[in-house]
């Protein structure tokens, strides 16, 4: 369980095309085995301390001649940002990906005192 010291929380959420690969001919479209992409995601404003991250998928659009096989997680969560991570392995064609994703935490207030 993560507990948040602070008195004041902040609630973050956005929404990212992470590739859509059947336009250009990309490897989660063309290719076979396993395949990651990782995209960046950066706060409109630093966290006072390390949020908790929730990523979702919100449109995931695949060939369906093939096995649906999909990993979504975050990585590298920092007080400033994260890293979308998508995965598939085997045969799966992947054509487009979107993936909402949601971030809250103790957040800094202007009424705060900083004590050096």
């Amino acid at each position: 369980m993560q507990k948040i010291s602070s008195t004041r929380i902040g609630i973050t959420q956005g929404s990212i095309v992470l590739f859509s690969d059947f336009q250009d001919g990309g490897a989660m479209w063309t290719g076979e085995g396993p395949r990651e992409l990782r995209r960046a995601v950066l706060f409109d404003e630093p966290f006072r301390e390390l949020p908790a991250v929730h990523v979702s998928l919100s449109m995931w659009d695949i060939d369906q001649k093939h096995n649906p096989r999909m990993d979504l997680s975050a990585d590298m969560v920092t007080v400033e940002g994260f890293v979308i991570v998508f995965r598939t392995w085997g045969d799966t064609r992947v054509a487009r990906v979107r993936a909402d994703w949601m971030a809250i935490g103790g957040c800094a207030h202007e009424d705060d005192w900083e004590v050096f």
